[in-house]
């Protein structure tokens, strides 16, 4: 009997799941808190939590991680150069620290613009490179001509021998600025990638299991272990990618829309015939626009661990995420006692880090160079949780320097949330319920509301926003304020929404939501048996997606005429248009299978689809102006035999 795991290791939970491979039956699931900074010891909790004889019968691993999306948000990547090669616009205010423009690069048909500056390149490259661990080039109308890249990386690895990324390598879309950022992202990821495959490797080593490594990409698709160290950029947003895929297979709805409540955000987004629904513009992360294809999503900055704050007898869940009060407890149960004792500051004072429930304990982080007024409240933050009263005696911290410190991840901040207001009701029981009572005790006087009632207009609010952000998905042309109105006055209006696909619910205690979406939402809501572990089932049963898109011209311009094909391997001319249509049609299931093959999954069982879209001057004309050919390559992960 063979066995495959799923490994995701999640913003707050690090999952795995053992599946048969003969009926695909999931056997065994665990969850371990996430550690960081790192992931190795949430991922070796997670499994120590399984039934071991199971591990050295699996031939497939395949996980899927935070790592990339926290490192670009928190700005902790390794140093990069970027080389920008053409007549580009760079945008002020960028965050780019390392750059460089080099004259060079192509127009839209792959014609040279200007020479390739080689000696700017030597130059700027010898400057840097004891400054910096990689470097990306992007050059100017690269996806039709991509001489220029190619070279220049050939001069930077000559000098330095350090990694090189190229932006054509990683898209074929348009936007020379995004490939450059795209490429200067992954550079960054590079050396931190290949740490964490190397440790999970190795932790795979440390228990004898012998298999295949994989990793989720954030379309929903697997990759093989080289690409993703090659590659880290395509593995942002992978956990609601793993969400995705788990849900259609977890509920066997190949067409259906997934909403995954995790701790830090609200993810929706669709599967339709088992394919996810890929954005056209590119994953944005931490406000870089990158030419990533990814899932097309829906994201609220709510989730099971927002924090829960009181202001004017208002009730406000997030944006920020805290530690629940009830999961504190159960690590310092001194947090008992310090809440029963808890001051409530003024009603000027209260704001979303001044609130009787709000804590706050170090993380044991090496601490930076900090100002003095940030040392002074990080020196009365201990290894216990403190209260905002507890810091100074005789003032309240300042929010805005708490708020520094928090973002530096010097210090870990507690509070009360979504879960806690669970535990409160009794749909919840994974941590200590008496803080939970005692947080929500300590709110609802603030609102007037007996701590009951407190915490089941906490758990209404966040049905609310969940039923809110699947209207958003399905209705993308539809303002959201408008669509919240209709879903908070549906009793007046005398109608709600009715959805046409299968709803499935990840994550958690999402069990507690069904009733009140269920209400809002005329839908087929499911619950998935294992829907606790949804992501790391996805990150295992994901199938190899490849797409590719080769794009066929008619060239006049000047005494130049002909037809050009432009493709991930470059450019080509061809004589008529029937041979360019042959060598597109050959050249495009050769690259997806030469994909799958390098990427370890099965060729004997990919199927390719072709479809094709055509410009004409007009209709009924001849030759087309433009014919844009997308192959699409399906195919399942090989196992070790």
């Amino acid at each position: 009997m063979q066995y495959s795991m799923g490994i995701d290791a999640g913003g707050t939970y690090t999952d795995s799941v053992i599946i048969r491979d003969s009926d695909g039956a999931v056997i065994d699931s665990n969850k371990a808190l996430t550690t960081y900074p790192d992931l190795l010891e949430g991922i070796k909790n997670s499994l120590d939590g399984l039934d071991q004889e199971y591990l050295t019968k699996v031939k497939l691993v395949s996980v899927s991680t935070t790592l990339s999306t926290n490192t670009i948000l928190e700005k902790t990547g390794y140093p990069v150069a970027l080389l920008m090669i053409g007549d580009y616009s760079i945008p002020e205010g960028h965050s780019i620290d390392n750059s460089v423009v080099i004259k060079g690069g192509h127009g839209s048909y792959g014609e040279e613009i200007a020479p390739l500056d080689e000696q700017a390149i030597r130059d700027y490259v010898t400057k840097m490179k004891e400054n910096v661990s990689a470097f990306a080039i992007s050059s100017y109308f690269s996806i039709r001509n991509p001489n220029h890249e190619l070279r220049a990386k050939e001069i930077v690895k000559e000098i330095t021998g350090m990694p090189v990324i190229c932006g054509h390598e990683l898209s074929q879309a348009l936007g020379a600025y995004e490939r450059g950022v795209t490429a200067y992202l992954n550079a960054q990821l590079i050396p931190i990638t290949s740490q964490f495959i190397e440790t999970v490797i190795g932790e795979m080593e440390r228990r004898n299991i012998n298999a295949r490594l994989l990793m989720l990409k954030c379309d929903g698709s697997v990759v093989g272990i080289e690409e993703a160290k090659e590659k880290p950029i395509e593995s942002i947003f992978s956990g609601p990618a793993a969400s995705l895929v788990g849900a259609s297979y977890l509920s066997d709805s190949p067409t259906c829309l997934a909403i995954d409540v995790g701790g830090t955000s609200t993810d929706v987004a669709m599967i339709n015939d088992g394919l996810p629904e890929i954005t056209d513009r590119g994953a944005v992360v931490g406000g870089w626009q990158t030419k990533v294809q990814a899932l097309r999503m829906e994201t609220s900055a709510m989730g099971g661990d927002s924090h829960v704050w009181i202001k004017a007898q208002k009730i406000n869940i997030g944006p920020r995420r805290v530690m629940p009060l009830c999961v504190a407890a159960s690590k310092w149960p001194s947090i008992i006692d310090k809440l029963k004792l808890s001051r409530t500051p003024s009603k000027m004072q209260m704001c979303e880090n001044i609130q009787p429930t709000k804590f706050f304990v170090k993380t044991g982080k090496e601490i930076p160079n900090i100002s003095k007024l940030e040392k002074e409240i990080l020196d009365n933050i201990g290894e216990e949780p403190v209260s905002v009263t507890e810091i100074f005696i005789d003032r309240l911290p300042s929010p805005l320097l708490l708020d520094r410190l928090i973002q530096k991840r010097l210090v870990q901040a507690i509070g009360f949330t979504p879960t806690d207001a669970l535990h409160v009701l009794g749909e919840y029981d994974a941590w200590n319920a008496e803080a939970s009572r005692i947080g929500a005790n300590t709110l609802g006087r603030l609102t007037f509301l007996e701590k009951s009632k407190f915490s089941k207009t906490v758990k209404s609010k966040f049905a609310h926003n969940m039923a809110l952000y699947i209207m958003a998905y399905l209705l993308r042309k539809v303002d959201k304020e408008e669509i919240e109105t209709i879903i908070a006055n549906q009793k007046e209006f005398y109608s709600h929404f009715k959805v046409d696909v299968p709803v499935i619910l990840l994550g958690g205690p999402v069990s507690a939501y069904v009733n009140e979406v269920n209400e809002l939402l005329d839908a087929d809501i499911i619950l998935p048996e294992h829907a606790e572990v949804g992501n790391a089932v996805g990150a295992v049963v994901g199938k190899g997606i490849k797409r590719v898109e080769i794009l066929i011209r008619t060239i006049s311009k000047g005494n130049k005429a002909g037809i050009m094909m432009f493709s991930p391997h470059g450019r080509q001319k061809f004589p008529s248009y029937p041979d360019a249509l042959e060598a597109a049609e050959k050249l495009g299931r050769e690259i997806v299978l030469e994909y799958m093959k390098e990427a370890g999954l099965d060729r004997e069982d990919v199927k390719v689809e072709v479809s094709k879209q055509e410009i004409k001057l007009h209709e009924g004309s001849g030759l087309p102006v433009e014919t844009k050919l997308t192959f699409v390559g399906i195919g399942m992960p090989e196992i070790e035999k």
